[in-house]
């Protein structure tokens, strides 16, 4: 059949696209996963793309068209980078989210239809957030086997605090740098005020980011001491109440009872089981290290916030203002381009929306500055 529709072959192409890089980054997550269990998943999810990349591929050759060189775009790669440095929890929720938004695409294309491509890929979505989300949602037999014992810390989007951080520290930094500028541009407040800003927003951010994983630490401590004492005191109620959990998650009762006995036959067994299980939390790291991300969070304000003030440390006047716009204008573009690792949209779309916004509260505050240096000068 030859296909003389440019948006169809368009279509073709975009879908084995998508596919070759969804097999190449559950290959990469399944090279880099330490349970092997999960690890055979991952390889499993990566055969089937490769599948539906094979079908596409049919699909163009029977239209006469060429099967283009294999190559993987910008943000498959550094989601594969991401993945080997820093794990493959850091970058699941991303998918996760990207798995929800591609998971109906093929029930509105013909060519899918009598095949298994768009239950299939519905599955992988599922199988994903139940993944990400600690098993939530149910998982039968063998597959809840596979993933206990997982967290749903791992739920946490680390790429997403990383990019809203530096965002949130360019951002704000930047409207108040030009605030100044605006009222003042030949004087040393300009720089005096973002070095202001830099580190009062940098430490007022980490130790908001202490405060919340502290409390939160603290709130499971209790809530495992509370766990501790309702094991020792009733252990048959305990059992009962992980087999209703298991049994919720798409068990057999049989099956459920006998994994709640089994699991809660030892005393710290039971209670590591039961504060994952019915708590979401790992016993061990109870949510991170408050000083882990009160540092981070510093880091990260810091790296955003210096953007605009680094310019003035050896400018001045209005040459300093420009070197700040611009500098600020590439940080606010990169910092967009990050975003579309989360949300899939277009590199050039994500950038330039994130320049124009912050433009656009820099230009406000320049305005405000000017009125009220010109209104005090006056």
């Amino acid at each position: 059949m030859i296909v003389t529709n440019q948006q169809d072959l368009a279509r073709y192409r975009t879908n084995w696209q998508d596919e070759i890089e969804s097999s190449a980054l559950y290959q990469a997550i399944a090279t880099n996963e330490k349970q092997p269990q999960l690890a055979e998943v991952y390889r499993r999810l990566a055969a089937t793309e490769e599948e539906h990349a094979q079908f596409w591929e049919q699909q163009l050759r029977q239209a006469g068209q060429p099967i283009p060189p294999r190559t993987l775009g910008w943000r498959t790669r550094t989601m594969i980078a991401l993945a080997r440095r820093f794990g493959p929890q850091f970058v699941l929720p991303t998918i996760a989210g990207l798995e929800r938004t591609g998971d109906t695409s093929y029930r509105a294309q013909p060519e899918t239809y009598g095949t298994p491509m768009a239950a299939q890929e519905g599955s992988h979505s599922r199988l994903i957030q139940t993944i990400v989300g600690g098993m939530r949602g149910g998982m039968e037999g063998g597959a809840i086997a596979q993933l206990e014992g997982r967290h749903r810390a791992g739920s946490g989007n680390a790429l997403r605090a990383a990019v809203l951080g530096a965002s949130d520290g360019l951002l704000s930094n930047f409207s108040l740098v030009m605030g100044v500028a605006g009222a003042d541009m030949n004087g040393n407040g300009v720089l005096v005020a973002g070095l202001a800003g830099l580190l009062a927003g940098a430490f007022s951010m980490a130790l908001g980011e202490w405060i919340s994983v502290q409390s939160s630490r603290e709130l499971y401590e209790r809530q495992i001491s509370i766990e501790r004492d309702e094991l020792a005191q009733n252990p048959a109620e305990e059992q009962a109440e992980l087999a209703l959990i298991y049994q919720a998650k798409g068990l057999p009762e049989d099956q459920a009872n006998a994994m709640a006995a089994r699991l809660t036959a030892d005393p710290t067994s039971a209670l590591d089981t039961l504060a994952r299980e019915e708590l979401g939390v790992d016993p061990e790291e109870l949510g991170g290290s408050a000083w882990e991300a009160a540092i981070t969070s510093f880091i990260l304000f810091a790296l955003g916030a210096v953007l605009p003030v680094a310019p003035f440390l050896f400018l001045s006047g209005f040459t300093a203002v420009a070197a700040s716009v611009v500098l600020c204008g590439l940080g606010l573009f990169g910092i967009g381009a990050a975003i579309t690792l989360l949300t899939g949209r277009s590199v050039w779309y994500s950038g330039f929306r994130q320049v124009l916004i912050g433009f656009a509260a820099a230009g406000i505050t320049f305005g405000i500055g000017r009125l009220i240096g010109v209104s005090i000068s006056g």
